[in-house]
């Protein structure tokens, strides 16, 4: 996600490491306004890439760290931190051999065995990565460049599952990093990328600096996507969080920002009529919002409340309380609206504004009897607060006993990790997004799965599901997955493990000064940007 709690770092285990640096590093020499980009981003409170599904942190690991292999900008994966790799005849054996100019930020050489720890360590969470261990034989390090995955069964996809773009992503740590254990945060913010992280000039809840990496290597391909050459031409990038809209709209036309990452609907025309301002759709293929439900506890633990929701519904209300009428539109599949896969299987249930009354009449056959449905409401995120309140009065139309629960980006991605009952600090609904392009591979993204506890957020379970979306690694035709994703989607509108809410193309705001901006499903690159002078 895009926004994150302000005040979690400063009791979090991240906070130690950024807070304890020695006053005396704090005495650096910043590069000039011209050579430093300021982009609002919002809050960014854990640092670790593994132990969250936070776009925050994806993107604080994309500007530090470095990936095996990237998706271009077709969405193919290409070599990146990967210099030459085969496959064996039998396609069970992959063999990869780093490229050269590879270091860490401390100045140590990238190896083999730090991949390996790495692989091994994001594999403890990912779904992609617990598959590839499925069928793993053994993953090892030959020599300090050259690394294999030797597999019991072959896996067309690995190279697709290795580039994956969808949180958690595959970024390559230093062994001693990734050898703790996933659950286990890390605390040191020394990667191998474009860009260094500046602990010195780290401020929680305000700003975070990072600066060009002298000593990388970049590939010698054209930037593409997230492909190529990681050209970085400014001297530093300064991440913002502020949180209120009109503030950081007046920081932009002001110049004191560059970049804000989620502008509020209604300054658009605003941005649009300034000469100095320009709005940019990044992705394409905009973001599916969604709602996740507690199957482990009254009410969504009986079917037949999960599918009062989806009669519930009204997808064009729903984004009509953050975006505007021309950037929107309904999603009724779970494969998205613009991947190879979207489907029209089993929407039966889908009615422009929704079916009050049929929802009304299946939480009475869900044994509905006024048990409270907490919803979580981040207030520092305004499409999903909006969303919130919105879910919150629809319920109680119908008679829902139905009670907001607000706090920051950061409070929710803590609580959401509760299983239990309200009582006890869990919760029954909480809103989050994701990119249309994540929902093209079920064996990547972690909110299609249907694993029960062993799962994510909202833990559905469905054995059919499952079975189902286990051979989707194995179909290789376009024709055979299409067939597969129709069959995937019949079962998954029986058991209802997500409610859609719609998606949205949104754009991002920027000083036209600031160009070179990279569009990618989800993810957004601080390298390839420049900034013109004022």
């Amino acid at each position: 996600m895009k926004i994150s709690r302000r005040e979690m770092i400063k009791a979090g285990l991240a906070a130690g490491t950024v807070l304890s640096i020695p006053s005396v590093l704090r005495a650096q020499t910043a590069p000039t306004a011209a050579r430093t980009a300021r982009m609002v981003l919002g809050d960014l409170s854990v640092f670790d890439p593994v132990v969250t599904t936070t776009y925050n942190t994806a993107n604080h690991g994309l500007a530090i760290y470095d990936t095996l292999f990237a998706l271009d900008s077709k969405l193919t994966p290409q070599p990146q931190m990967i210099g030459k790799w085969g496959v064996s005849d039998d396609k069970k054996t992959y063999t990869f051999e780093l490229r050269d100019g590879l270091g860490w930020h401390d100045g140590t050489p990238v190896t083999a065995a730090d991949c390996v720890a790495s692989i091994r360590r994001w594999a403890q969470v990912d779904p992609g990565g617990k598959l590839i261990m499925e069928r793993a034989k053994d993953i090892s390090n030959k020599d300090d460049k050259t690394f294999t995955i030797a597999l019991t069964e072959p896996l067309g996809i690995l190279t697709e599952i290795l580039a994956k773009v969808a949180p958690p992503c595959l970024y390559i740590m230093r062994e001693k990093d990734a050898s703790r254990p996933a659950t286990e945060q890390v605390t040191a913010n020394i990667g191998s990328g474009p860009f260094k992280f500046n602990e010195a000039l780290a401020k929680p809840g305000a700003n975070f600096a990072y600066d060009r990496n002298e000593k990388y290597v970049p590939r010698s391909e054209p930037s593409d996507g997230l492909a190529g050459g990681k050209l970085v031409n400014v001297d530093r990038v300064i991440w913002d969080n502020i949180s209120d809209q009109q503030t950081a709209f007046a920081a932009l036309q002001s110049g004191e920002v560059d970049f804000i990452w989620t502008p509020a609907a209604d300054l658009y025309s605003t941005i649009e009529s300034d000469p100095n301002l320009a709005l940019q759709v990044l992705n394409k293929s905009g973001d599916v919002y969604f709602m996740r439900m507690n199957c482990l506890q009254k009410p969504f633990d009986n079917v037949k409340a999960r599918q009062a929701m989806l009669h519930l519904i009204d997808q064009e209300a729903f984004m009509r309380t953050s975006f505007l009428a021309e950037y929107i539109s309904t999603v009724p599949s779970i494969f998205g609206n613009h991947t190879p896969y979207s489907n029209d299987e089993n929407t039966g249930w889908f009615k422009k504004g929704g079916d009050p009354e049929k929802a009304k009449q299946l939480f009475k056959e869900a044994g509905y009897v006024g048990e409270k449905v907490v919803i979580l409401q981040p207030t520092d995120w305004a499409a999903a607060s909006n969303s919130a309140q919105l879910m919150a009065a629809t319920l109680r139309k119908i008679g829902v006993n139905a009670e907001l629960a607000p706090s920051d980006w950061g409070g929710l991605v803590a609580r959401r990790a509760n299983n239990g009952p309200v009582e006890n600090g869990g919760w029954s609904i909480f809103i989050t997004s994701e990119s249309d392009f994540e929902r093209s591979n079920p064996v990547v993204n972690p909110t299609l799965s249907a694993n029960g506890e062993k799962g994510w957020y909202g833990w559905p379970k469905s054995d059919e599901y499952e079975a189902l979306r286990a051979k989707w690694a194995d179909v290789n035709s376009l024709d055979e997955r299409k067939a597969l994703a129709r069959r995937m989607q019949h079962e998954y509108w029986n058991f209802v493990g997500t409610v859609l809410l719609g998606e949205v193309v949104s754009p991002i705001a920027r000083r036209k000064a600031l160009t070179g901006l990279i569009g990618m499903p989800g993810l957004l690159p601080m390298w390839n940007i420049q900034k013109a002078e004022s």
